[in-house]
């Protein structure tokens, strides 16, 4: 019985010492003193193709992606507040046309969170983001009339939930009940004509603007969002960011989708290849159509309804990480 006892002993504390959630591990690795660290990651993406008497055809082009982030974390005792900036640039020219933008993005996260303590895979957190772009935005061929410009759109989001991650810096899921959006529109034309969102202006009945248009939209809704980050192969990982949003006053469960899957294929420490996907339904951005005016057959600008969004990329190029 003694015998049956110690091995049982035994295999219990390597079974305890092997858990990496057990109250042992937890122990050991609680912090006593702030810890801040911080990551940068700076890189760009270039593709070329230039031809020179190719029978098939094809037009010179060259394309290039500017990008940086950098990630500041501090931790104590039951504290995580996460910051994270992200800037991308991408700009595409061809063979007798003019430079045009591929992409345009920077965007500010910070999350707070309290583990009530050490054994527990839920935090009470709190959110903020913010995002916009830098420079305008075009329907091309048309570059007389900006869709978009810096601040126009801004969308910002502050909230307060609860948050579930086992491997928080892998795995998370993000519930709020209370977030706050809001849209910022500030530029003169794009608010008059009722972009992403606000309120139209009022007009009289010689065209002129007896209101201007609202810059500032506010929204209160709830915000569900997911991320997940694995390695599938050696060198190949894959992140996946989701979130779903709907506002509780103006057409609740009418929800905003943000999805983005990216695959990274590491060739080394400083080459890499990129492929990835980026979905999203707002019903607040309206598409425009262009049309030909059957009175003046001027080219005119129709809104449409809300469609789906989807950019697809895919790059090789040089990263830095320090």
């Amino acid at each position: 019985m003694k015998k049956v006892f110690v091995v049982l002993v035994l295999v219990y504390s390597q079974y305890v010492l092997a858990q990496p959630n057990t109250l042992f591990f937890k122990k050991e690795t609680n912090i006593d003193e702030p810890i801040w660290t911080q990551t940068n990651r700076a890189g760009v993406d270039i593709n070329e193709v230039a031809f020179v008497n190719w029978n098939s055809g094809g037009t010179n082009s060259i394309s290039a992606l500017f990008a940086y982030t950098s990630i500041l974390k501090y931790e104590f005792r039951h504290f995580v507040w996460d910051n994270n900036f992200s800037a991308r640039y991408g700009i595409n020219g061809q063979q007798d046309q003019e430079l045009r933008k591929t992409d345009d993005v920077f965007e500010v996260r910070s999350n707070l969170g309290y583990q009530k303590n050490k054994l527990t895979n839920w935090y009470y957190s709190a959110r903020f983001s913010f995002k916009s772009q830098f420079s305008n935005g075009y329907s091309y061929p048309n570059t007389s009339n900006p869709i978009s410009r810096f601040m126009a759109p801004g969308y910002l989001f502050l909230g307060g939930g609860a948050e579930y991650g086992k491997n928080i810096e892998k795995l998370s899921t993000y519930f709020s009940p209370l977030t706050l959006k809001t849209t910022f529109v500030l530029d003169e034309d794009l608010s008059n004509a009722g972009s992403f969102g606000v309120m139209p202006a009022e007009y009289d009945s010689e065209g002129n603007i007896i209101k201007q248009g609202e810059r500032v939209r506010k929204e209160l809704g709830m915000l569900l969002t997911s991320a997940y980050e694995t390695t599938l192969f050696e060198n190949v990982s894959i992140k996946n960011f989701v979130s779903f949003y709907t506002d509780y006053i103006n057409d609740f469960g009418n929800i905003d989708v943000d999805w983005e899957v990216i695959f990274d294929f590491k060739v080394n420490s400083y080459i890499k290849a990129t492929l990835g996907s980026h979905l999203k339904y707002d019903n607040d951005v309206k598409m425009l159509v262009e049309v030909q005016n059957p009175e003046t057959a001027e080219t005119e600008f129709v809104e449409e309804g809300a469609s789906v969004q989807w950019k697809q990329m895919l790059g090789v190029g040089v990263v830095v990480d320090f």
